[in-house]
């Protein structure tokens, strides 16, 4: 009697089984019928079709078009003669001895030409034209960034990605876990505390799940956000992370500093003030003013021509020459601190490059396999009845710890590189059509 009753149990079990395996099979093909005609509506996009899309749609490149369009303005401007100036003056006139002719009229009519000298309009055009380098150095400046920053997020949604992939994957494998230890619970091969653990990893897994996929959808709305908003709502990216790349010796990046375009605006800034500090000091004596006039009274009429050429006397423009002096400091203290700042920021970035490359080393000769391993050791010894479900439940954490410090550490490996490259402002990884 015994036996058949245990028979019985085992025949129950083995169909609880099937219909468990079936049930998952046919929501995994229904997923995966969703999931891919959904997919096949949404719009792929390569790292350089974003980079394309950025440079053609960001708004912060239309603010620095305007401003070059400015600076070139400022150099017309300085360009510019200065315009005549008509003077004409008449009334009624008195004569004050008898005997006068003519009628009681007079007028005058004036003709004032400002000019600069040449020294002062030469030093107006070059400071105005240090402008247009500024212009340029900060446009340039904005391109790399904007390159850089979409680079980033492009590899933070790729990570992202892979994140959620994984933790899917555990969420679905948890699933089918807790489905076969409530199966073994409900036909008294296991106490009831394994179907509590189950579920409370199985819970745990969803929830992780869930914010995987939020983490997701944040990454590509700040990535959306880069592009100006010229790709739809809905959209996917195709790629991976760059690990076949290396950046050279700490030596050799220090020497590319110097080159590095956040330098070459100081360097543009630097000589804007200096040109303006001797426009300022030319100003002193800026010009003169040829006059001709011509003049009428009743019974004489007069031309006259002349010169006018201010003194500085008691304007000598030493407070206008001493701002300009200060802002040139400034700016010279501005670039030395920006290079000191640039190198302390690549130092720190290259430590990170070092730090995440040491890791990657460990994980990828050996701490995956042999975490690997350890579930798969428990994973049999839960089956067989050697190890409970916590032993089986803990080797499955850690091997799923392992694996996602595995992916972080390969983005901290290509967000170093990218932050070093956008010190630098050359591209050391390089974007392949």
């Amino acid at each position: 009697m015994k036996t058949n009753i245990e028979t019985g149990r085992r025949r129950y079990g083995a169909r609880q089984v099937a219909q468990v395996r079936l049930r998952t099979v046919l929501v995994h093909a229904l997923c995966i019928m969703v999931f891919g005609q959904a997919s096949s509506a949404v719009a792929g996009y390569t790292l350089p079709d974003l980079i394309d899309v950025a440079m053609q749609y960001n708004p912060a490149l239309g603010i620095a078009a305007a401003q070059q369009d400015a600076a070139q303005a400022e150099v017309t401007t300085a360009s510019t003669y200065r315009n005549p100036q008509v003077e004409a003056v008449m009334g009624p006139s008195r004569y004050l001895t008898p005997g006068g002719q003519g009628d009681k009229r007079n007028w005058n009519v004036g003709l004032s030409q400002p000019l600069e000298y040449p020294w002062v309009r030469d030093a107006r055009i070059a400071a105005a034209q240090s402008g247009t380098k500024v212009a340029e150095a900060g446009t340039e400046l904005i391109r790399i960034e904007l390159r850089s920053r979409v680079k980033n997020a492009f590899y933070d949604v790729i990570q992202r990605k892979a994140v959620l992939k994984l933790v899917e994957g555990d969420r679905n494998l948890l699933q089918q876990i807790r489905e076969r230890v409530k199966l073994r619970v409900d036909v008294g091969e296991a106490p009831r505390y394994e179907l509590i653990k189950a579920d409370t990893e199985a819970l745990a897994a969803e929830r992780d799940y869930q914010s995987a996929l939020v983490r997701v959808n944040e990454g590509k709305a700040y990535l959306r956000g880069l592009l100006g908003s010229s790709i739809p709502i809905e959209y996917d990216v195709e790629g991976e992370l760059p690990m076949g790349y290396g950046l050279p010796s700490l030596e050799a990046l220090h020497d590319q500093v110097v080159h590095s375009p956040h330098l070459s605006r100081v360097r543009a800034e630097t000589e804007t003030a200096e040109a303006r500090l001797k426009l300022e000091e030319r100003l002193r004596n800026p010009g003169l003013t040829l006059k001709a006039s011509v003049e009428e009274d009743p019974d004489l009429r007069q031309m006259r021509f002349g010169v006018a050429i201010p003194l500085p006397l008691w304007d000598r423009r030493q407070g206008p020459i001493a701002a300009a002096s200060a802002d040139v400091r400034r700016t010279l203290a501005t670039l030395k601190d920006r290079e000191l700042g640039l190198r302390r920021d690549m130092e720190s970035a290259y430590q990170r490059y070092l730090i995440a490359q040491q890791q990657l080393a460990a994980f990828e000769n050996g701490l995956l396999s042999q975490a690997e391993s350890v579930l798969k050791v428990a994973e049999a010894a839960y089956r067989f009845g050697e190890r409970g479900i916590l032993e089986y439940m803990d080797a499955q954490r850690t091997f799923r710890a392992v694996r996602k410090d595995y992916l972080a550490a390969k983005f901290d490996y290509v967000s170093s590189m990218l932050e070093i490259e956008r010190l630098l402002g050359t591209e050391l990884l390089e974007v392949k059509p």
